[in-house]
Parts: structure tokens; C-alpha cells; sequence
């Protein structure tokens, strides 16, 4: 069950926006096999000149159309298994126009208990929810 950020400049439709939340989401679900229903985004649209990314010394210019996308999910998988997202995340935003050096990831690993899904409780320990297989 990721948790997933996606911070964009303005100036996207919101049929942009859906096809950008979609493309990450397909990805998501073509590499790590959730259900469906494990879709929770959130997008946030920001000013131009409020979101900041650079090459990294890396030897490429961003455009202002860049996707700056978290992804906060259970620990346990493999670096494989993470490039092979992050591989898949490029590719399908590339559908959608987002060219590869506009894609920027970050993934921040945590464990169940560290989830509630609504009420107040942490339905991974309650044993509410299934704590997801890698």
C-alpha cells in the first residue's frame, strides 16, 4: 500500500494531472502486484519557481514540466524490484509526455505499524488488513 506524493508546477489540466496520477498508479501496479484499490494519491500543484531540482551533477536540464513523486511504502524489497519501479514509473509518465529527466523519485521505506487506514487504529497490527506480501 504506497503512499504516494506527486508535486507538479501549475499549468497542468486536470485530465494532466489524473493521466500523471494514473501513469505512476499502472506502474505501481505492474511492479509490485497491489490490488487496484491501493490507489492513494495526492497531488499538489505549486507556483513556478517553488519547486527546486537540479541534475545532481548528473549533466541535464530539467524543465518546468518536471514530476517530483514520494513514494512511502513498507520496507522489504529489493533494490531490484525498487529500480524496477522506478524504471516503470519513467516509462509510463514518458506516455503521458513527461520526458525521463523530468521524473524524479524519492522512496521512503517504513514498516506496518507505521499505517492506520482510518479510525484511529493501525489495521496492520489490529490484523484488520494483511500486512502485504513482498
Amino acid at each position: 500500500m504506497p503512499l504516494v506524493r506527486i508535486d507538479v508546477n501549475q499549468g497542468r489540466t486536470p485530465e494532466e494531472l489524473t493521466a500523471l496520477s494514473r501513469a505512476v498508479h499502472d506502474a505501481i501496479l505492474a511492479e509490485y502486484g497491489i490490488p487496484e484499490r491501493d490507489y492513494f494519491h495526492i497531488l499538489t500543484e505549486h507556483p513556478q519557481g517553488q519547486i527546486i531540482a537540479q541534475d545532481a551533477g548528473l549533466g541535464f536540464e530539467r524543465t518546468s514540466g518536471m514530476v517530483m513523486i514520494q513514494i512511502f511504502t513498507q520496507g522489504g524489497r529489493s533494490q531490484d524490484a525498487k529500480s524496477s519501479l522506478f524504471a516503470a514509473i519513467a516509462s509510463s509518465l514518458a506516455e503521458v509526455g513527461v520526458p525521463g529527466e523530468d521524473v524524479f523519485v524519492g522512496y521512503v521505506e517504513n514498516s506496518p505499524g507505521d499505517w492506520s487506514f482510518g479510525f484511529g487504529r493501525s489495521q496492520y497490527v489490529t490484523g484488520e488488513l494483511a500486512v502485504p506480501s513482498r
